[in-house]
């Protein structure tokens, strides 16, 4: 089994959920965070005083699936988030050790 997560822009949500849903996606968890990378935040004018914002908003895609569909995955978010401009994110692939279902006790494959 692979953990993705993948970092992306706020307003290309709905695209990723949706690519993902048609090859099968059926869980995922989201999660509002503020980060930086090469961007390094952004000045904003506000009342007619600049300051700068060192944390820009993004989102955060958190996906079990197992090896076979990681490829497709992470084939499907990238098409779905990128943009082509800096900032568009990216994707982190670890292996998971176990999956335990609470509800039924179910593991590994069976509780994704």
């Amino acid at each position: 089994m692979k953990k993705i997560e993948a970092v992306i822009k706020p307003f290309k949500l709905d695209e990723v959920k949706d690519g993902l849903s048609k090859i099968g996606v059926n869980g995922m968890t989201i999660s509002e965070v503020k980060g930086f990378g090469r961007q390094h935040g952004h000045k904003e004018l506000y009342r007619g005083a600049e300051y700068q914002v060192d944390f820009v908003p993004k989102i955060k895609i958190g996906i079990v699936t197992d090896e076979k569909t990681t490829t497709q995955v992470v084939d499907v978010i990238m098409d779905a988030a990128k943009t082509g401009k800096i900032g568009d994110g990216k994707i982190f692939i670890s292996n998971l050790e176990e999956t335990i279902r609470i509800r039924t006790g179910e593991t590994g494959q069976d509780a994704i």
